[in-house]
């Protein structure tokens, strides 16, 4: 049976791990809403390159297509998932969905054609026979998002110029709700024709249309690249706001095992006490009838 001291250590130490459990989901809530705030920040950008775009497809030279034609069909996957633990099974997902849609895509894992966001994804990966060319680690904060998308879109010039590789897609977890999240894919390359010609058809609003003075191709070639770079920053926010999500999910199915287990020890240290009050009460009173008896012999 264990002493009063020892259940006394361990409620003192379940209530220092709570203490943890509890910061960690206010920095986890904390992450979310700034991740959160600038995906929104990143949508007003983005609607300003597609006013751009908009711009330049109107004034394209007409013997322009908007889409290039697919040529070699090779394609490559970049998945995101998380450097740090305690966040559930959030690489795990990531990773059976990358699985079954790199099946549909007909990437061969062996070909290197496949980077992983996260040092933490590559084992999720290889247990569903998904082996990662190249590994690259995922920033916690806003400071570090910038270089790493910088690093995706150099890889991806690579793939295509070495590689041949003209199809790219970009999975991740996006968060439903504060305490939930889904896997998602986003088109990297080719640019949706589809979308492209929406803009093009899109009813300007105002008076007069905008000029440009720069060669067609060189604005149109820069403003694709930002699309790109924003669908790449936009799904790191999501992955990141999603992994949060995930760990102060976490974090409340361990503060309830915790409160849980708390609850236990106190009673168990109030039974435990009693039954030693106890004890130490018929002690006395066998020790007081005792002195009795000897009085009265």
């Amino acid at each position: 049976m264990q002493t009063l001291e020892e259940l006394q250590a361990k409620i003192d130490t379940a209530d220092d791990l709570r203490s943890v459990v509890k910061t960690m989901k206010a920095l986890a809530a904390l992450s979310i809403r700034h991740f959160q705030e600038a995906v929104d920040s990143l949508r007003d950008y983005h609607h300003t390159v597609e006013f751009g775009l908009r711009i330049a497809l109107r004034n394209r030279p007409e013997e322009l297509s908007v889409a290039a034609p697919i040529g070699s069909k090779r394609a490559g996957a970049i998945i995101i998932g998380s450097d740090q633990g305690m966040c559930g099974q959030f690489n795990e997902d990531i990773a059976r969905y990358a699985a079954r849609k790199i099946g549909e895509m007909g990437i061969a894992s062996s070909d290197g054609d496949i980077l992983a966001i996260g040092l933490r994804l590559p084992f999720p990966l290889e247990q569903v026979g998904i082996q990662p060319g190249e590994v690259f680690s995922i920033p916690t904060s806003l400071s570090g998002i910038t270089p790493l998308v910088q690093d995706i879109l150099l890889k991806m010039d690579r793939w295509r110029d070495e590689r041949g590789v003209d199809r790219v897609m970009i999975l991740h977890n996006q968060p439903t709700s504060r305490q939930s999240y889904r896997s998602n894919t986003r088109q990297l390359l080719p640019v949706d024709a589809d979308w492209l010609q929406a803009l093009e058809e899109r009813r300007w609003t105002g008076k007069t249309l905008p000029m440009f003075t720069v060669g067609w191709d060189s604005l149109f070639s820069a403003l694709i690249r930002q699309h790109l770079l924003v669908s790449v920053y936009q799904s790191v926010l999501e992955s990141l706001a999603a992994e949060n999500a995930s760990r102060m999910a976490s974090m409340q199915a361990a503060e309830r095992n915790i409160e849980e287990r708390i609850q236990e020890l106190r009673k168990q240290f109030h039974q435990q006490r009693q039954s030693s009050i106890t004890a130490e009460l018929l002690d006395i009173v066998g020790g007081f009838e005792a002195l009795s008896a000897e009085s009265q012999q």
